[in-house]
């Protein structure tokens, strides 16, 4: 049977992930620094255990056949399990030098994150982070699924099966303008004056697009898109460069708005965003990773995210 613990046992199945990932036997091998023959025999050994072929071979690549697509959804969450387990023994002895996985969109790359992480490794300068930036679903997902066990993520979802929730703040997003626009020099802003406006936004896909999307059609219209980027430092800079306007979570702007530029409240109706932490609900977090949740939340209780 697979998985007793055997070394080759478990050798086979990083193998067999590996070229499931690369749907080439070859780069899968130099990936892994071992010879073609060695991943080859270990592919071949593992379905000749379990009956079923795996892969579709077609040349020098290889197509994972429906079953081995199942196997591979089966198997990532085993090899997650045992990763974890790992570094919680690891950690045991000193949760203050453990690894702490967490995933975070665009929106929060540039201060949300990194001012929480510095905070954190003054207290404990040894801990170690791996992180990953992904889509709002993915977020959910990979929490689920055991990719990382924390995410920062906004805005928080509704009660969702496998993953609970903390919220940690509320937002405002605000208009962003060119310094020599005509409504730059308001002190505040309404959705509907922007009607007429070239708004430039996050591609679809993105959950703060939806979000903006959603208030521009509740004030009576649906935003002209002119521009879109795939970052919130590209929508910034198009803005700079005067080629139309944006709606951006406040907290991205702090310490860091673009030359040329304007930040306006917006108003009736204003947009507001829950930004919070998911953690799994059927696993124990890691003991570095309870750390940093529990961190999380009296640093955000204590009011030491401020806007201004």
């Amino acid at each position: 049977m697979i998985l007793k613990g055997d070394q080759v046992e478990l050798r086979q199945i990083r193998y067999f992930m590996e070229v499931a990932k690369r749907e080439h036997v070859t780069e899968a091998a130099d990936a892994l620094h071992v010879a073609q023959s060695a991943v080859s025999r270990q592919i071949a050994n593992l379905e000749a255990e379990l009956g079923v072929d795996l892969f579709i071979r077609e040349g020098r690549r290889v197509k994972v056949t429906p079953i081995g697509k199942m196997f591979l959804e089966r198997m990532k969450q085993a090899m997650n399990v045992i990763d974890n387990a790992r570094l919680e023994v690891e950690e045991y002895l000193d949760p203050e030098q453990g690894t702490i996985r967490i995933a975070f969109p665009i929106s929060m790359a540039a201060y949300t994150l990194p001012s929480a992480i510095v905070a954190f490794r003054a207290k404990y300068p040894k801990a170690k982070f791996q992180l990953k930036q992904a889509k709002y679903q993915e977020l959910i997902d990979g929490v689920i699924n055991g990719d990382f066990n924390m995410a920062l993520i906004g805005p928080v979802p509704k009660e969702r099966k496998k993953v609970k929730s903390q919220n940690l703040f509320t937002e405002n997003v605000v208009a962003l303008l060119p310094s020599n626009h005509p409504l730059a020099d308001r002190e505040s802003i309404t959705i509907k004056e922007l009607e007429n406006e070239h708004f430039i936004l996050l591609p679809d896909g993105f959950i703060l697009r939806d979000l903006i999307v959603k208030a521009c059609l509740q004030s009576g219209f649906k935003p002209k898109v002119s521009f879109e980027g795939d970052d919130i430092d590209a929508l910034k800079g198009l803005v700079s460069a005067g080629l139309g306007i944006t709606l951006i979570p406040e907290i991205t702007l702090v310490e860091n708005l673009p030359h040329a530029t304007v930040k306006i409240p917006v108003i009736s109706p204003a947009v507001t965003r829950t930004v919070g932490v998911l953690i799994p609900s059927e696993r124990q977090l890691l003991p570095t990773e309870k750390l940093f949740y529990d961190f999380l939340t009296s640093f955000y209780k204590y009011g030491k995210y401020n806007s201004h």
